[in-house]
């Protein structure tokens, strides 16, 4: 019996069908990567320097990259620009390195602290006491209060690592847990040895830290997880509030970092995707402003960001947000309006800070905490009163939301499921209109809202 004929394609025809795939593949890959460059905030000449191998091994128990917040935002009305990246480390680093560069020491003065017999860490002022000290412009030379009442209780190591830190310093922070510490992706071959990392926390944070064997508890001097430093804060000596203790490095950095130039503050909610480097000179030096900030997603005007605190129980002292947005509306804040171009918002999202250190900056950073010393750790809420009131004025870039979320991810914080409820970034309020905190609660400013809601 013969065996039956197999029919088969001629090898030419195999060939051809092999040759449609490939290019139907490459054409399909083609359009994926336009797509995506097209849609995105930020553009690179020369992407191709990332550190190679992972920074740092998580143990499974600690979970460093769960509950990542989504974002709904694919594209950018004003995308950012990177030039490439050694033009920008010598262009960073001659600029760190110049003498005549400003720097916070020499910007201003600041008044000697009162001991551990002082109050608190910031002082005790009054209102027209801060506010006294908005106008360096034409009242220059004096001395201000920018915390340090009391002594930072730091060790004397980590004092003189951040005294030698003369360049770019990123700073974190994580108290009573609230956070993972993360470690930043997307860096540049050179950018651990021209930037300092500093993440300041407390015993609670520590302790967890040492469960998840991220430090072996027998290291006594210079902590490290990955890049970051990590520095020994004893919290028993400062505010009995955690976020509070986290405000100190957010807006003193330039006081804890007196040498350095430059300064990125990263909540610890959120994740570095891009170099600092490249942050600052897109975001900062290119711009020529002393601060660069996102905009806040949903808020334009402080008085929502106010009744948004007050309706999601962020801080829960309603009173006392009554009582601070008085104040400021008997000192003139006005609701954001186009008068107050080129700032487009009174209302920031102050998770990412990116700063150059000089009068300007260093004046808005102490001014703000004094605030926050009076009121509450809620940032927002001082931000446009200090920024139109100060002199001289913040040269400031309020960068879009869409810019944010491309340069760092965002995670939500330890918290318990039913502490959960309404922190979502994705999640809009309610619009004013139907806010159960009603215009007549805020009485002296009847005004403001009455423009706002007009």
């Amino acid at each position: 019996m013969g065996k039956a004929m197999v029919l088969t394609r001629p090898l030419i025809v195999q060939s051809k069908l092999l040759c449609f795939s490939l290019l139907y593949l490459f054409a399909t890959l083609f359009l994926a990567i336009y797509t995506t460059l097209t849609t995105r905030c930020l553009f690179r000449s020369s992407p191709f320097d990332p550190i190679i191998s992972p920074l740092f091994s998580y143990p499974s128990s600690y979970g460093p990259h769960k509950y990542a917040l989504p974002t709904h935002r694919p594209s950018c009305s004003s995308p950012v620009f990177f030039s490439d990246y050694p033009t920008i480390l010598r262009e960073i680093m001659a600029l760190c390195e110049n003498s005549s560069f400003a720097t916070s020491g020499a910007a201003l003065r600041y008044m000697y602290g009162k001991g551990n017999k002082a109050n608190n860490f910031g002082g005790d002022m009054n209102s027209p006491e801060r506010f006294s000290y908005f106008d360096q412009e034409n009242h220059g030379g004096i001395e201000i209060p920018c915390g340090f009442h009391k002594e930072f209780p730091i060790s004397e190591i980590d004092k003189m690592a951040m005294e030698k830190c003369r360049g770019v310093v990123v700073v974190s922070a994580i108290f009573n847990d609230h956070d993972k510490v993360r470690q930043p992706r997307g860096m540049g071959s050179q950018t651990m040895a021209a930037t300092c990392f500093f993440m300041f926390v407390d015993d609670t944070t520590l302790n967890e830290f040492f469960r998840h064997r991220l430090i072996s508890i027998r290291s006594k001097e210079d902590l490290r997880i990955g890049v970051w430093r990590i520095v020994r804060v004893s919290a028993d000596d400062l505010y009995e509030n955690p976020a509070m203790n986290g405000v100190i490095p957010k807006y003193l950095v330039h006081r804890l970092f007196p040498n350095s130039k430059f300064s990125i503050w990263v909540d610890a909610k959120l994740q570095l995707v891009v170099d600092p480097l490249l942050l600052i000179h897109s975001l900062l030096v290119s711009e020529g402003v002393d601060m660069a900030i996102s905009r806040h997603p949903y808020y334009i005007h402080t008085i929502e960001e106010a009744i948004a605190t007050a309706r999601w129980k962020k801080w829960r002292d309603v009173g006392s947000l009554r009582v601070q947005m008085e104040t400021y509306c008997d000192h003139g804040l006005l609701p954001w309006s186009p008068n107050k171009l080129p700032y487009p918002s009174d209302v920031p999202d102050s998770a990412l800070i990116i700063r150059k250190h000089g009068l300007r900056s260093d004046l808005f950073s102490c001014l703000v905490f004094n605030e926050l010393n009076s009121f509450n750790p809620r940032d927002q809420l001082a931000f446009a009163f200090v920024r139109d009131s100060m002199r001289p004025r913040l040269r400031l870039n309020m960068f879009d939301v869409e810019v944010f979320e491309h340069v760092a991810m965002e995670y939500r914080h330890n918290l318990k499921q039913t502490e959960e409820k309404g922190m979502r970034r994705s999640v809009r309020p309610p619009n004013s209109s139907s806010l159960p905190v009603n215009g007549s609660y805020w009485g002296r400013c009847e005004k403001y809202l009455s423009q706002v809601w007009s």
